[in-house]
Parts: structure tokens; C-alpha cells; sequence
């Protein structure tokens, strides 16, 4: 029976043709990181609490007279404990050493893999690059999750090691908990529509903020029929996303180069499907509202729009939970994660003209890969609690019928 206290070995991991090739010593390296992730989160991450109820709480209350107000107060608490100083230490150094193995390993074949790519890709008019779409001024401000150059970064031209280097390590950052092609995201959407809108058959699908296309490509395959459209702004994600589409025999997926802030090449109404997966987190706050509505106007009647997010900060979330929660957007270069979770979505895609009526919030939970977490010997399915699970945000748009009547 597969363990719950320790994460699968990156042996497990799907190796497509587009993978890099990962060295012995180098899957160690992200063996020994998910393990240390693992013991940061769940066996020394308690130790926060410990350390808030026993030591800084207490000490607040007697600086200030009162409780704090709010997770800033809290997360200022706690960055004076030497406690969560030592663990936030671990877990910024923990991302780092992902980053630095998963680049040592896509620099060594950064040529090899620019040509594999370039063969997959080679005349696709499913690839569309545009050198006129430059990187945003928020997205260019720092290097995302302390990758190296973030997801534009280019070494030479045709280069994918950006796209490379996503690919490798995302399978030892989430100790597994996306399956064996980190695809745990797509493949709960595909459930839950499946499951909500039985014999749904959308036409044509846009995943916006897609990099390289984890999320795109289940949802691709499960809607052999339709047109899917996986824009990003970086293309070395987009080269190395298309060419790993085609490597696993994907090939109704455009890949293209796009900001979505600006959707003026399609119509209104265009897509029967619009989305994002953990992407709203990485938006300016002038950027998120205008990429919504965006997307509800080439969003057609009927048709649905999701975003896939962390849970919002409400009344309802511990202070403690939502100054932890915190710990990324001050110490893992997303600084637009916390002003994000303290926003009221709904009312963003209201104003974009998604009524409440039509709008949705649903728990969504990535499909285990029995390959990667094995069922129970007893035949019972289990997911041992390693399954990641996000919240989503949704809409129907109201079908052109009710538009007209109201």
C-alpha cells in the first residue's frame, strides 16, 4: 500500500519525448527536495502554530492590548519569531535548489532540446509567435517562483529551457500530487465538466496563461473535437508546449502568443469555453479585471468561464491561515498573490457582465494517478489526502435569449 507521509519517487514521472533527460544524481537532487518540501509543509510547518499560540500571539497581545486586525499584523508577528524565520528560511532555500537543479539540467541539453522542439514544430501553423508582444511590465518585474528568468526568458533564439525547466521540476515541487504528466489541474476540469454538463461538446476552447500547456492538453483530449487556443505571453513556453502537445499526440491545441489584456482578433462570442488554472495570482491588479472582461466578451451565450485559484481570503479563513498563505506572495516572487486572494471575483466577473445569477464556486480536486499513488490493496480508491485541490470561480453566461428578455 502506497505511504501518505512521503512522496513518490521522480522515477514516476512521465518522460514524453519533449522530457529532458534527467541523470541519476539529478533525480536525487529532486527526490531528497520533495522530501524536504514534504516535511517543511506538514511535520516542521506545524511548528508555526505551536509558535503563534505559545509565543507570538501572546506577545502581540501584551505590545498592542488587543488581537490583531488583520494577516499583515500577523505575518509581521511572526516574522520576529525565530521559529518561522528558521522554517521560511528552509522553504525559500527549498525553491531555490529546485530551481537551480531543474535549470543545471536544461542547460546541459538546451541545444538538444531547442532542436527536438524545433522538429516537432517545424511549419505547424498550430505555433504562432509574435515577436510585437512584449513581456508585461508586472510579469517582467520579478523572476516567478525564483525561476531564472522567469517564463520569457530566451538564452538564444528556438530556445524552450524555460518551458524545459517548468516541466521537469513541477513533478518534485508538488510531491506528485499532479500525476505523472503534472497535469492534475486539466484533468479535474475535464471531471468536474463532464460530471456538471453531461454530453457537453464546446466547440472551441481558450486557456488563457497557459505556459506549456499542462492544463490544455487533458482538456484537448477530452474534447477531441474542439478547437483549443493556449495563449501565453512567453514564447519559450509556447515553443516547448507545442512541441510537447505534438510529442504526446496532441494536435488540436493552437499555441499562440498573445496578451489577453487585448482579445480584439476574436469577436464576441468566439469561445464556448474560456479558463484559467492558477493564473489569476500572477496578475497586476489593473490587469486581472481587463483579462475578465475580456474573456466574457468572447465568451458565447451559454458558454462557461472558469478560473482555478487558491481559496479567497474571507471573514471565514484563520488570520494565521491567510498570513501563511501569505508566505508566497513576500517569499516566493508573487507578489501579486496576496492582493489577489483578497479580492472579491464575483464581483469582477458581475462587472464584466457575468451575473451572479449565472456564477458559481465549486471545490475541485486533481484525479489521482494510480500510476504515480497506487489504489489500496483492498481495491478501495484512495487518494491518501496528496491529491491537490483548488478552488474555482465560474460563470455561465446567460444564453442570448435571457439577455434580450431582461
Amino acid at each position: 500500500m502506497a505511504r501518505d507521509d512521503i512522496p513518490p519517487p521522480y522515477t514516476a514521472v512521465a518522460r514524453h519525448p519533449m522530457f529532458p533527460d534527467v541523470r541519476h544524481d539529478e533525480a536525487a537532487r529532486f527526490n531528497f527536495l520533495a522530501h524536504l518540501n514534504r516535511y517543511l509543509s506538514q511535520t516542521l510547518g506545524a511548528g508555526n502554530r505551536l509558535a503563534w499560540e505559545r509565543r507570538v500571539r501572546p506577545a502581540f497581545v501584551a505590545e498592542h492590548g488587543r488581537e490583531p486586525r488583520d494577516r499583515h499584523e500577523v505575518r509581521r508577528a511572526l516574522n520576529r519569531d525565530p521559529f518561522h524565520r528558521f522554517w521560511s528560511a528552509l522553504r525559500r532555500n527549498s525553491m531555490e535548489m529546485r530551481q537551480q537543479n531543474g535549470l543545471s539540467i536544461v542547460l546541459r541539453q538546451a541545444r538538444d532540446l531547442a532542436e527536438r522542439a524545433a522538429a516537432f514544430n517545424r511549419d505547424q501553423p498550430t505555433l504562432e509567435l509574435d515577436p510585437e508582444v512584449t513581456t508585461p511590465r508586472y510579469q517582467a518585474a520579478v523572476d516567478i517562483h525564483c525561476m531564472p528568468g522567469s517564463y520569457h526568458g530566451e538564452l538564444f533564439p528556438g530556445d524552450v529551457s524555460a518551458g524545459a525547466n517548468y516541466d521537469c521540476g513541477l513533478f518534485a515541487t508538488t510531491g506528485g500530487a499532479l500525476g505523472a504528466l503534472s497535469d492534475g489541474g486539466g484533468q479535474a476540469i475535464v471531471r468536474w465538466v463532464k460530471e456538471t454538463r453531461p454530453g457537453w461538446r464546446p466547440r472551441r476552447i481558450l486557456d488563457v496563461g497557459a505556459t506549456i500547456g499542462h492544463n490544455a492538453v487533458p482538456i484537448a483530449q477530452a474534447f477531441p473535437d474542439a478547437d483549443v487556443w493556449a495563449i501565453d505571453t512567453a514564447a519559450p513556453v509556447l515553443r516547448y508546449g507545442h512541441a510537447r502537445a505534438r510529442a504526446l499526440g496532441v494536435t488540436n491545441i493552437r499555441f499562440v502568443q498573445m496578451n489577453a489584456e487585448d482579445l480584439s482578433r476574436f469577436p464576441d462570442g468566439f469561445f464556448d469555453w474560456v479558463q484559467t488554472t492558477m493564473f489569476l495570482h500572477e496578475l497586476s491588479g489593473r490587469a486581472l479585471p481587463r483579462i475578465i472582461a475580456e474573456g466574457a466578451r468572447v465568451l458565447a451565450p451559454g458558454g462557461l468561464m472558469l478560473h482555478l485559484e487558491q481559496p479567497a481570503y474571507t471573514d471565514a479563513m484563520p488570520l494565521l491561515e491567510q498570513a501563511l498563505r501569505d508566505w508566497d506572495a513576500f517569499n516566493n516572487n508573487e507578489p501579486f498573490w496576496s492582493a489577489m486572494h483578497a479580492l472579491d471575483v464575483p464581483a469582477i466577473m458581475e462587472a464584466a457582465g457575468l451575473p451572479r445569477a449565472g456564477q458559481f464556486t465549486a471545490r475541485l480536486k486533481a484525479v489521482v494517478d494510480t500510476s504515480v499513488f497506487p489504489e489500496a490493496r483492498t481495491g478501495e480508491g484512495e487518494d491518501h489526502g496528496r491529491a491537490a485541490a483548488w478552488d474555482a470561480y465560474g460563470a455561465w453566461k446567460p444564453a442570448a435569449e435571457a439577455r434580450q428578455a431582461a
